[in-house]
């Protein structure tokens, strides 16, 4: 009862059954995140905004060609980025030159190909990494400014799981326990699916619950079925082309800079998680490249951008099952479901409190990677600098909730509170005095992080 479970990097040895349920986990787990994108934004645009069949495609082919320039070898998922909410809000409220008198519909294509701009940057980033190295780079990148960044990413996302939950915290509770209750005391299979059995056990509890009259905090049923009664059986994506205008790539392009950072650290964090040198082998540049790739081409036919999901590396953490193969298998799922209208609905009905339950977990493990991240890098907390670095990611990464915007032209724009976080605490790193991190030379600190250039090295301390 509540032993350490072995990592398991192979799945095969589990059968291909099992391997497909895992996958069906993933997809799950990124799925509430996922269609909560494209439902945001079309309320920006009045309903002709972001198409949740379009979101999971882009999802799940973005995933796979991360996973083709990764080499196979990272287990990430990539879904809908929330870094970019407020830009589309921007270009949605956007009344002067070309935009005056363009309606919703009109508009959304040029915030889509102000994505594909955001994309082409991470390959920017990509090709300096490759011709500088990842030693480098990474020097400015030490765990003081990594670890709190991850635990942001966690935190950060804290509120939207207590919002979600408070929609009906009755089924929020039964979503958390069940997932404490198979993590701990599962045997077998059970053991590593304990966020599909949070799902599966919960939304039959509300099944019930509706049927008892029961409904949530606001009175609306837990469980709304009209869309799936209304939907088709089979539908192509609605797919759209991306226009380009220099107002509209001023107004998302920028958020690409907190998206890269958010990578660096997601890429930690995975690498963290899994024990694997993902930084290194297949490298950040490679792994930006294919998040980069498949945010462009997101954009480029009417998803939003993409980014590495946490909430796929809480599963990872809870299930210890490491293979990519189980993501890839996610991604096929998420591929199939967007030709499945009525499927996409019914997935679509998982009510927002059972993700909020669930989220409790995976958002915390993200934050707990982070604080692990840094114990485990040994960073010196007695040492000012330090503490100013930490200090500073903390409190930006939290405390500016709607980020700052600021005018260029006619436009404005916001850098989220994670872009804040990132910017002021690698500048900080590299002007303040006493950076003394040297990037490889900490073996064992470095294998937590998932940065480690010896590896072998580290076995043998």
């Amino acid at each position: 009862m509540g032993e350490k479970k072995q990592a398991i990097y192979d799945a095969s040895v589990l059968g291909k059954p099992k391997m497909a349920v895992l996958g069906l986990q993933h997809m799950f787990a990124m799925f509430g995140a996922t269609i909560l994108v494209p439902i945001l934004v079309n309320g920006y645009f009045g309903g002709d905004g972001l198409s949740v069949q379009v979101t999971l495609f882009f999802a799940g082919i973005g995933t796979l060609l991360f996973h083709v320039f990764a080499k196979f070898r990272v287990p990430a998922f990539l879904g809908s980025s929330f870094a970019f909410l407020g830009g589309f809000a921007t270009v949605a409220n956007l009344n002067t030159g070309k935009y005056a008198n363009m309606s919703y519909a009109d508009k959304l294509p040029y915030a889509c190909g102000g994505i594909v701009i955001a994309g082409l940057m991470y390959l920017l980033l990509a090709v300096v990494i490759r011709l500088v190295g990842v030693k480098r780079v990474m020097h400015f990148l030490p765990p003081v400014v990594t670890g709190p960044i991850i635990i942001c990413i966690g935190l950060s996302l804290a509120p939207s799981a207590v919002d979600n939950a408070s929609a009906n915290w009755g089924l929020a509770l039964i979503a958390l326990i069940v997932v404490i209750v198979f993590n701990i005391f599962g045997k077998g299979m059970f053991k590593i699916i304990p966020i599909l059995m949070g799902v599966v056990i919960s939304y039959a509890a509300a099944l019930v619950m509706q049927a008892m009259g029961i409904t949530n905090a606001d009175g609306s049923a837990i469980i709304n079925f009209a869309p799936i009664a209304e939907a088709k059986w089979i539908g192509i994506p609605p797919f759209i082309h991306a226009k380009f205008d220099l107002t509209s790539i001023f107004v998302m392009a920028p958020i690409a800079i907190a998206t890269m950072m958010e990578h660096v650290g997601d890429m930690s964090a995975i690498s963290a998680t899994t024990g694997k040198n993902f930084i290194e082998d297949p490298g950040l540049h490679r792994t930006l490249f294919g998040d980069g790739l498949a945010t462009a081409l997101a954009g480029l036919f009417g998803g939003p951008a993409n980014t590495t999901y946490g909430e796929n590396t809480g599963v990872l953490e809870l299930s210890k099952v490491y293979d990519p193969r189980v993501v890839r298998i996610a991604a096929i799922y998420a591929v199939i479901v967007s030709f499945i209208p009525k499927m996409a609905d019914l997935i679509g009905t998982m009510p927002t409190a059972i993700i909020g339950g669930i989220s409790f977990i995976l958002y915390g493990m993200i934050s707990a990677i982070g604080v692990r991240n840094v114990v485990e890098n040994k960073v010196d907390f007695t040492r000012s600098r330090n503490l100013i670095v930490a200090a500073i990611i903390l409190v930006s990464g939290l405390g500016f909730k709607n980020g700052i915007t600021f005018n260029v032209g006619a436009t404005d724009i916001t850098f989220t509170s994670l872009a804040i976080a990132a910017i002021l605490g690698i500048l900080l790193n590299a002007i303040l005095p006493g950076n003394d991190y040297s990037f490889g030379e900490n073996y064992s600190g470095d294998i937590n992080r998932g940065v480690s250039f010896n590896n072998s090295v580290a076995e043998e301390d």
